[in-house]
């Protein structure tokens, strides 16, 4: 972890996952679930999407790609990360 720490101090680098809106989170599940061909409409998954966001505490990007793979699993879709 240090050596990782040091290198971020030493060349500036910073990963952010920053927080949306409910709307943009729902629109890139929205996305994901089109690309992925998952057979569900947002508004059957909307309130479990938003559980989820809720208990991980933010609402990201990153978030929302957890939240799909976790669903395509559900649906024996399989997601190459």
């Amino acid at each position: 972890i240090e050596e990782t720490v040091s290198l971020s101090d030493r060349f500036g680098l910073w990963i952010g996952f920053h927080s949306i809106d409910q709307d943009g989170y729902l629109s890139i599940i929205e996305s994901y679930m089109s690309v992925y061909e998952i057979p569900v409409t947002l508004s059957d998954i909307r309130a479990d999407a938003l559980q989820w966001a809720i208990e991980r505490g933010n609402r990201s990007g990153r978030t929302a790609f957890q939240y799909i793979t976790h669903l395509a699993a559900k649906t024996g879709i399989k997601i190459d990360s």
